[in-house]
Order: structure tokens, then sequence, then C-alpha cells
């Protein structure tokens, strides 16, 4: 299964006996679930079933959206008529129809179809009543607000497999420059004692613990062992079913812990060039990774 980014829309509706339920949510990247949906003021007691629905859904991101309540055919309460900004609309309808010379054909069905002008009276709407409506517009919007973050998480995916294999490279080639690393520092410093005309000392324990010494220090086999294992768990995650942002966000920094001790540790040019386009590359994964449930 792909990735799931926290970036999407959707949005869904439902009516039943007199009432249309509309649902419209949104969400963008965050580290929790962090919920804001926005119902009338006389439905807030339906905000723990709105809660629920999305948390069945989503672990992370933030989640914005509105619920909005409109009285369809066969609607047993009352309504209520916004007479100002019916006439608002009347009057700009009009002066617009005149200056293009077209036909005043208004009529009050026309007009109560403008969006806002027909009302339901929120006060008298029954909770129990607009849930049951609520519950498919909900799962409806989730739907497609679902269907919208794992499209998007399948391209993230394919990135970042690119992207990890540009990694693969890099620490391969620092792998294959490191086994290299002490032999160079022998040579050269065996190259100044024949220049300094001391060829006599190349055997002396002095020098034989130097060497040692360089050998300890520019050592990074461990950290190139665990680099590997890092990205590997990161593909692994690639494919996960799971929810997979919060590990891989933890797998970045651990990697990044481990280059900039290759980095601290090597000794060697080319080492050096490799380490700062692996951290630049890592660096981009990092801000892919933040997008992913």
């Amino acid at each position: 299964m792909a990735l799931k980014s926290m970036t999407g829309f959707g949005e869904g509706a439902a009516s039943a006996e007199g009432i249309r339920v509309a649902v419209e949510l949104s969400s963008v990247n965050r580290k929790q679930l962090d919920i804001h949906v926005s119902l009338p003021r006389n439905l807030v007691t339906l905000d723990a079933q709105v809660q629920q629905l999305i948390r069945s859904e989503f672990t992370r991101g933030r989640v914005s959206g509105i619920v909005r309540v409109d009285a369809t055919k066969g609607f047993a309460g009352s309504v209520k008529v916004d007479e100002k900004l019916a006439a608002q609309y009347v009057e700009g309808i009009r002066k617009t129809a005149r200056k293009l010379k077209l036909a005043d054909d208004l009529g009050a069905e026309s007009i109560a179809r403008l969006p806002g002008v027909v009302n339901i009276d929120q006060d008298n709407l029954d909770a129990d009543h607009v849930s049951a409506v609520l519950e498919p517009a909900m799962t409806a919007a989730l739907r497609g607000l679902a269907k919208m973050r794992a499209a998007e998480g399948k391209v993230l995916a394919t990135d970042l497999r690119e992207r990890l294999g540009l990694l693969e490279n890099a620490a391969k080639a620092i792998g294959k420059l490191a086994s290299g690393v002490l032999s160079g520092y022998r040579e050269k410093l065996l190259i100044r004692l024949k220049e300094a005309g001391l060829d006599n000392l190349a055997g002396d324990e002095r020098i034989v613990k130097e060497i040692a010494l360089f050998a300890d220090r520019c050592d990074i086999s461990e950290e190139l062992v665990r680099m590997k294992s890092h990205l590997a768990q990161a593909r692994g995650l690639l494919r996960s079913s799971e929810p997979a942002g919060r590990t891989l966000d933890f797998l970045c920094q651990e990697m990044f812990r481990e280059i900039n001790t290759v980095g601290s540790k090597a000794n060697e040019v080319e080492i050096t060039r490799h380490v700062v386009a692996f951290k630049t590359e890592l660096e981009r994964i990092r801000e892919q990774v933040q997008n992913i449930e």
C-alpha cells in the first residue's frame, strides 16, 4: 500500500425527511490529529459524532471543515427568509439585466434558490434527526478526503524511493572510499618520513601507534552499518499499510546524526563531497516526510 499524505479535500451530502446536510473537509500536515469542524450553533452536541468519525479514519493532520444544514421539499420545521439579502440580489440582478438588455423574469422561486435567502430556523432543528443525515454526509466527505490523501501519498512514496536510492548510492561510495583512507594515510606518512631522511623510523613503535590511532579515529564502519539499516527500514515503511510519518521522521533524524559523525571523522576530500550530497538529499526527504501521515 502507498503512503498517505496529510493534504487533501473531500465533500459529501445527504438528504432525508426535509433536510439536506452538506459537509466540506480539508486537511494539511500537523504532527498530531487536530480537528476543527464548524457546526450550526444549536447542533454543537453533534461535535462528538464528527470527531469520532474523523478519528476513525485519520491519525495525523489538521482537519478543518464546515457542516451546513438546509431545508428541502417536505421540511416540517420553520424557515427564515432574509428579505434584506433577497432585495440586494434583486437589485443587483435587475441592474445587470438592464445593462445587458436581458429580460426581467425574476420570480419568487428563483429568488428563493439564491444562497442564504431561505434558511432553516436552526433553533428548532432536532439534533437526533440531523445526526442520522449527518453520518452518511460525513462518510462521503471522509471518503473523498482519504482518496485524495492516498493519491498524493502515492506520489510522495515514488519520490521518496528515488531519493532513498540516491542516499544508498552515496553511502556505498563513502564505504568504498573509506576502505582506502588508512592505507593512503600510511603511505603519505612514510613518504614524509622518507623526505625528512627518517626512513629508518618506518617500523618504529611510535609510528605504528600513530597509524593505529588514526585508524581508530577515522573508522566509520559502525556508522555505515547503522546507515544501511536505517535506509532499509525506510524502504520497508514505504510499503507499510500503517501510518509511517513519525517513524520516517525519526529515521531521518538518526541518519542525520550518523552522516554528521561520518563527516567529522572523514579525512578525505571525496568522502566529504559525498557527505554533503547525502545531507542535501536527506534534507529534501525530511521535508517530504513532514507531509506523510
